[in-house]
């Protein structure tokens, strides 16, 4: 489903979209509550959506397609101007699976949506850096406590994972199977609660297992 208030915005996502043999659009929002009130109706896989509309916005929006739902939620790619929308941190907190800059690519759209709809979550390593940097500070600081349950590995990998490496990379650094990351990863994030590996990269970055670069 795509969510914005432009109605060209839209359609050229949706063109994008369906042009794909194995994507459908199942419907269209121009603001938070139709999107809220449409996935009711038509239990979309995947919502792509904006954060600034009039009315109900991208992120309260978010917030109630995903909290409390657990795996019937659908999963949210926030789309957005990195340089404009300083609520992307919080949509990520609201349960959003990742996101994407309004001028990516029509492959890069593609390739998010179908990420997030594996169970995936679409991290771009450096944008994301850039945006907990900027934001992280700002949230309440999370019982470190959490991480007393993770064995010295399982935190090892959470580091990697926040560092934004996938498990083929983070497989390599270690020198074990990307099976046995994939099982690390569902332990660690098991244990702590997490739906995915935005939540994990967050919940890292508020523990001060990961910093931020600090990029021009």
């Amino acid at each position: 489903m795509v969510v914005d208030d432009q109605a060209v915005v839209r359609a050229g996502f949706a063109a994008i979209v369906d042009a794909e043999p194995d994507l459908d659009v199942v419907g269209e929002a121009e603001d938070g509550a139709a999107a809220v009130r449409l996935a009711g109706e038509l239990a979309p896989d995947v919502v792509l959506m904006d954060i600034r509309m009039p009315g109900m916005d991208g992120l309260t929006a978010t917030r109630l397609l995903t909290e409390g739902r657990g795996a019937d939620a659908p999963r949210v790619l926030v789309l957005t101007t990195f340089d404009q929308d300083a609520y992307v941190h919080d949509a990520l907190r609201a349960g959003a699976s990742g996101f994407l800059l309004k001028d990516a690519l029509p492959e890069e759209l593609l390739a998010g949506i179908r990420v997030v709809a594996s169970g995936e979550a679409m991290l771009a390593p450096t944008v994301t850096r850039r945006l907990i940097a900027a934001f992280a500070d700002t949230a309440p600081a999370p019982d470190p406590e959490l991480l007393e349950s993770l064995t010295p590995r399982e935190r090892e990998v959470l580091t990697l994972v926040a560092a934004g490496h996938t498990n083929a990379e983070i497989a390599e650094a270690l020198g074990v199977t990307t099976g046995t990351v994939k099982s690390h990863v569902n332990a660690l994030l098991g244990k702590l609660g997490l739906r995915d590996r935005v939540q994990a990269t967050i919940l890292a970055y508020d523990l001060g297992l990961a910093r931020p670069r600090r990029t021009p």
